[in-house]
């Protein structure tokens, strides 16, 4: 069976592409699932251990995140083989040449992603203009500086939590993944009041029950050490995060951490999809039927992505950080409504309403002819 036709169905994918230059050492899969909408926008992922399938539920995901948010943008995604942490020469020969492969495939716009970054994407900048998420400096709005995703996943929470019984202020949260999106929601939250009682990276974990001091924790982050190295609070294994009693469980990092093999030691109240596909469908639908809210990335991650499409746009960072608390707020509220009024899980609601908007706008165009 070919990749085409194990991942299409009646919205995508248009395109997967694989790419290889050898002198750069550079391989990786590129997905451009939908473009009716127009352009598809998604970000570059490196990893070791990144796959054809994970790029496509990515792109997927990017194509549910750009209609539902309203933005004129179908999906794509782009994964690159490779230890986001080599030398930085290496690094930017591979980003420079990924540049150069893709700079003919009109319908994707790059942008930054997991192991990409706002310097990776002045590279490309300087070998094509079809790039978001630049530096200030060329033009850009700073997502990850300002931390867009973090900033609408806030107001996501914000509006969840009196569905769970409980408020923003005094609320426990465990963040898995405190980087370019866990550590921004773990400021924001901190700041009206939530106590961040533990925080993972790829380094280890850290509880501290009466709430761990989150600028300190930042500022160790930004001098490259990892969290176990903070002084405040118990170094635990990142596998204890799961288990520990608290309000609101942020997935920040990679896919399917939570899955059927986990999600049963899971004690909260809500959880929040800060990363993209953090969680197994099987995960998902076990919440559920337990009366745990748990909000799906493609609606309560788009911060970026609308960050992204506002540079693209020429829009002001005002603009697009208004942008967001507005779109994120309706779209959870709407979501959050439609599901206890139907009794659908969370993500079945927000399927369904991402798939009306999408099928709407492929009936009025000729879609498949970018």
């Amino acid at each position: 069976m070919d990749e085409l036709t194990q991942f299409a169905d009646e919205f995508g994918p248009t395109k997967i592409l694989h790419v290889y230059e050898p002198k750069a050492n550079l391989k990786a899969v590129l997905v451009v699932d939908n473009v009716a909408a127009g352009p598809s926008i998604g970000g570059i992922r490196m990893a070791p251990d990144v796959s054809v399938e994970e790029c496509f539920r990515l792109a997927r995901a990017m194509t549910l995140k750009n209609v539902a948010a309203g933005l004129p943008h179908g999906g794509g995604k782009v994964v690159v083989y490779g230890n986001p942490k080599m030398e930085k020469v290496k690094k930017e020969v591979i980003i420079r040449a990924l540049a150069c492969c893709l700079k003919d495939i009109k319908e994707y716009i790059l942008a930054p992603d997991m192991g990409t970054n706002e310097e990776c994407m002045a590279w490309i900048k300087d070998e094509m203009d079809r790039v978001v998420g630049v530096p200030a400096e060329l033009g850009g709005i700073p997502l990850d500086e300002i931390g867009a995703t973090g900033w609408g996943l806030f107001h996501a929470i914000d509006v969840a939590a009196p569905f769970c019984g409980f408020s923003i202020e005094g609320c426990r949260v465990v963040v898995q993944g405190f980087g370019a999106v866990g550590g921004h929601v773990a400021r924001f939250l901190h700041e009206k009041g939530a106590r961040i009682i533990a925080v993972s990276d790829s380094t280890g974990a850290i509880f501290q029950g009466d709430g761990i001091d989150i600028d300190q924790l930042r500022r160790i982050k930004e001098d490259g050490e990892g969290v176990n190295t903070s002084p405040d609070g118990e170094v635990i294994s990142a596998d204890e995060l799961i288990s520990l009693e608290c309000d609101v469980w942020i997935p920040a990092a990679r896919p399917d951490v939570l899955n059927e093999d986990n999600v049963e030691r899971l004690r909260t109240k809500l959880v929040a999809q800060g990363a993209n596909i953090p969680c197994t469908a099987a995960a998902e639908l076990y919440l559920h039927r337990k009366g745990v809210p748990c909000l799906p990335d493609f609606i309560v991650n788009a911060g970026g992505v609308i960050c992204a499409a506002c540079e693209y746009q020429g829009t002001s960072q005002l603009g697009a950080m208004s942008r967001i608390e507005e779109t994120l707020r309706k779209n959870t509220a709407y979501i959050l409504e439609k599901s206890d009024k139907e009794g659908l899980p969370l993500r079945e609601a927000a399927v369904d309403f991402a798939g009306d908007r999408l099928l709407k706008i492929m009936s009025t165009k000729r879609w498949s002819l970018f």
